[in-house]
């Protein structure tokens, strides 16, 4: 099957690469829709690569932290990051923490490049912090809150904080009053009832370990648990290296209990009758 998949994926690749020179000798509708098929056939082609997809996640988190320490060299960091996430998404549709990462140095870049709320940049964000939500619901509902903050889009604001809340990935209350994506609300009556719901005690929060957690910032904060590879022989159980864990102790069934207990009972009643006779 792997052998077929390979020559499947050359054939397509080469029919892309064909299009792509089509498309170069064409103009208008035409040569767009023979570029959009060539992009499918490329991303087909890619598509489903995890070891690659998470190396370009990978590299551009790299990018990513090392634009968040440059000045002078930090737009052009930022966007190779973007395109490592773009190119990642490609390849792994539902890799969360490139959603999420992507969205985040778009803001960051918006930041340092001085834009307006309305600007562009921060709507290819949310188009990051969207997809983000559809692979996994309430992951980055906060990061959407900060740019309907930024706009001015107070209801929108407040259904995302509830909806961080409820989901679990709201950053500390301390966190959230610094946040300056946030200044503009900060002094509504709405702003201050939610924080002060969010400052009360706290419910206990119901937390699936099988499930690969991130913060806002797309760190990975929960991993998912290796379920531990276990075979019991003869009432011991040992790990998959042979080690011993633990040992089970047989299960005495109410019967066997009476058993026991008639034996027990019949054997004091033997050892009263000796002493008698002694």
């Amino acid at each position: 099957m792997a052998l077929f998949g390979g020559i499947n994926k050359k054939s397509t690749l080469k029919a892309s690469i064909k299009q792509t020179a089509k498309a170069r000798s064409n103009e208008g509708a035409k040569a767009d829709q023979l570029y959009i098929s060539a992009y499918q056939g490329f991303a087909d082609v890619v598509k489903g690569d995890l070891v690659t997809g998470e190396a370009l996640f990978n590299w551009g988190f790299a990018l990513l932290h090392q634009a968040k320490t440059k000045e002078e060299d930090s737009v052009r960091l930022y966007l190779e990051a973007i395109s490592k996430f773009n190119f990642c998404l490609l390849v792994t549709p539902n890799h969360l923490g490139a959603a999420i990462d992507g969205g985040v140095a778009y803001m960051d870049l918006a930041r340092i490049m001085q834009i307006n709320a309305d600007d562009e940049l921060y709507d290819l964000a949310g188009e990051f912090f969207e997809n983000a939500e559809r692979i996994q619901r309430g992951s980055a509902t906060y990061n959407l809150a900060c740019i309907y903050g930024l706009r001015g889009q107070e209801d929108a604001c407040l259904e995302a904080l509830e909806l961080s809340r409820e989901c679990g990935s709201l950053p500390s209350a301390e966190d959230i009053l610094s946040d300056t994506d946030l200044i503009g609300v900060k002094d509504t009556q709405w702003f201050v009832d939610f924080m002060e719901k969010v400052t009360a005690e706290p419910e206990p929060e119901v937390i699936d370990e099988g499930v690969v957690r991130y913060d806002v910032e797309g760190n990975v904060i929960r991993k998912k648990e290796k379920k531990q590879f276990e075979n019991e022989v003869d009432g011991v159980v040992y790990d998959v290296e042979g080690n011993v864990i633990r040992r089970v102790e047989p299960e005495v069934s109410s019967e066997t209990s009476k058993d026991v207990d008639k034996t027990e009972n019949l054997n004091t009643e033997v050892t009263k009758v000796a002493q008698k006779e002694e």
